[in-house]
């Protein structure tokens, strides 16, 4: 008998799931490693810094999920609140997860009001975050 190997075909992974989150907080040293995080994991990830520089992205495309402040002047307006109300007009299917460092009740409140899927306090670890983003948006893991 003779033994033939058979020629393997190159197995190819399977494409990764696209995720696209948008993050939208003043501060870049809070934003940026929150998007490293995302691209680490296959996401695609945009940070806004200014309420004018987020309604610029979702007029342009659509995001799985977005992560925002609530504060975005150094002078503790509720800015975000404005940028969550037009992100749920314009994307209906995106998720939307507040995470500020000060959200009192009534803000909470407003927020859930706005569309807020989830309203969380800073810090929040990124894998906790990662998680959350996926569970709302309906994906197994992270």
């Amino acid at each position: 008998m003779h033994n033939e190997s058979i020629p393997e075909t190159p197995v190819e992974p399977a494409p990764p799931c696209r995720r696209r989150a948008l993050l939208v907080d003043d501060e870049r040293a809070v934003a940026q490693p929150m998007a490293a995080y995302l691209v680490q994991l296959g996401w695609t990830a945009d940070v806004a810094c200014e309420p004018e520089e987020a309604a610029a992205l979702i007029t342009h495309r659509d995001y799985d999920v977005a992560i925002l402040d609530l504060n975005l002047t150094p002078w503790g307006g509720s800015e975000g609140l404005g940028v969550l109300t037009e992100l749920r007009q314009r994307c209906a299917g995106t998720a939307i997860i507040v995470l500020s460092a000060y959200v009192s009740g009534e803000a909470e409140q407003e927020a859930r009001r706005c569309g807020a899927d989830a309203v969380l306090r800073k810090p929040l670890p990124l894998p906790e975050l990662a998680r959350l983003a996926c569970a709302l948006m309906g994906v197994a893991r992270a």
